[in-house]
């Protein structure tokens, strides 16, 4: 990737990898970037690093703007390798009594990563540098989402250098949102919900403290995907939205089968739901990544989920994305387990102790059908979807 000019004497120069498609975790179909800032005022700065093994191709960017030797200072808005695991390299590079500018918790986390004795500033919330006719303005975002993260605003550009927030893992040329259009906000959906969801009430805080202090903000630079410049307040309602976690008309079915007999009942309880008006989003979780399961659920309604029962516990699939769901701590969502059984029968109960554990509104005692359901248990399928619809429809009624 090229350099791309934000505005006079600003630049992306980080870079795309096209071809990771896990995230510890996290599925990225269509890979990610690890964007970088150069500023080029009386001091030239570089706001943030790439993950390691991309080093080469972030210097060979700056070096196609200035020499790389005549940064003056780095800033470090996160810790996490994929932003920071190219610094040794850089830093080696321009100099390594450069200052390095980070949060008090970037004072902690940044030697414990790389044991190297840099020239560390560390900042306080609100501090500002002169860079020349610039003023970079630190603001710290503990917990969005490592307790190092802070983000850089420069005042005179009116652009905010925002690290993990308000990114995407979206490789493309086309950097800026009035080049991709909407359907970037799928992939930033994806990234809220998987990365973000945790801190929802933090971010809540952030909005009013930015707010608040009357920043104005003409384009956000994120440390992964594109920019906005076109409309960078369209980003932020839809944080503040995403945040609120208010439960849209709609029901998500993850479910894993054995011999099919979990599978039909999750089609019935789907076509049941779906016949009260309600969007229904049927998931078999060996066929879709569990972060694409999460993203369905980040505005759904109701998280139905169905298992069959292996040697007396959860299908392990199951298993995983409860267990990934469950640290995302979603809110405001009906519970509903369902599940056929051999012998013993217990992953209902199972999935309903984490139904509990992330204090959804269960239905219960949820749906077990021993072996294959027949005519009364295919009827029991469609009255639990009845029931689920029914009250979802009570829920997204009474909100409007």
């Amino acid at each position: 990737m090229n350099p791309v000019e934000i505005c006079k004497g600003v630049y992306q120069v980080g870079v795309i990898d096209w071809n990771i498609r896990d995230f510890h975790g996290y599925s990225t179909h269509i890979g990610s970037t690890y964007n970088a800032y150069l500023i080029i005022d009386e001091k030239t700065v570089l706001i943030d690093s790439v993950k390691k093994g991309f080093e080469d191709q972030l210097l060979s960017n700056i070096s196609r703007i200035i020499d790389p030797k005549k940064i003056d200072l780095v800033v470090s808005n996160h810790t996490e390798m994929d932003h920071s695991g190219g610094l040794p390299r850089v830093m080696h590079f321009i100099g390594e009594n450069k200052p390095l500018y980070c949060s008090k918790m970037g004072l902690k986390s940044l030697p414990s990563h790389f044991q190297q004795k840099w020239n560390y500033q560390g900042v306080e919330n609100g501090q500002e540098l002169k860079i020349g006719k610039r003023t970079l303005t630190f603001l710290e975002t503990r917990m969005l989402h490592w307790p190092d993260s802070m983000f850089t605003y420069c005042k005179e550009d009116q652009i905010l250098f925002s690290s993990d927030a308000f990114g995407q893992h979206y490789a493309g040329y086309d950097m800026f949102d009035d080049l991709v259009g909407d359907a970037i906000m799928v992939h930033a959906k994806k990234y809220f919900a998987n990365i973000l969801l945790l801190y929802a009430p933090k971010i809540l805080k952030l909005i009013e403290q930015v707010r608040e202090m009357a920043l104005e903000i003409k384009i956000i630079c994120p440390d992964h995907g594109i920019m906005w410049r076109k409309d960078p307040g369209k980003i932020i309602r839809a944080y503040a939205d995403w945040s609120l976690q208010k439960p849209a008309k709609k029901a998500v079915i993850a479910y894993d089968t054995m011999w099919h007999s979990t599978q039909h009942m999750a089609d019935v309880i789907a076509d049941s739901i779906a016949a009260q008006g309600v969007d229904v989003r049927p998931m078999h979780i060996r066929s879709s990544d569990r972060s694409d399961i999460m993203t369905e659920v980040l505005d759904a309604a109701a998280v139905v989920v169905g298992s069959p029962t292996l040697n007396n516990n959860l299908f392990p699939t199951v298993a995983d994305l409860l267990t990934y769901m469950k640290g995302l701590k979603p809110k405001n969502k009906i519970g509903a387990a369902f599940g056929s059984y051999g012998w013993s029968g217990e992953a209902v109960k199972l999935i309903n102790q984490e139904f509990a554990a992330m204090n959804f509104d269960i239905i219960e005692p949820g749906l077990r059908i021993q072996y294959v359901p027949d005519h009364d248990g295919h009827k029991a399928c469609m009255d639990l979807g009845a029931q689920i619809g029914k009250k979802i429809s009570e829920i997204t009624a009474a909100r409007k």
